[in-house]
């Protein structure tokens, strides 16, 4: 099984967010980032919004 991520630094903020959020499995990362993008930047959880998070889902490890 393939490790999956989403890394904030791939979506400039002026607040230069630098968490990297990674799972075994795609559903409980999206569910990890949509808490933390809701949470920390403010983001509307909707449909549309995990649409667009799991868009930027990667497989492996983020680049140090």
């Amino acid at each position: 099984m393939t490790r999956k991520y989403i890394d904030c630094r791939e979506f400039p903020s002026e607040m230069q967010c630098t968490v990297a959020i990674s799972a075994d499995r795609e559903d409980e990362l999206i569910e990890a980032a949509v808490q933390h993008a809701v949470a920390v930047h403010g983001e509307t959880d909707t449909p549309k919004f995990r649409s667009e998070i799991r868009k930027a889902v990667h497989e492996g490890s983020p680049a140090m």
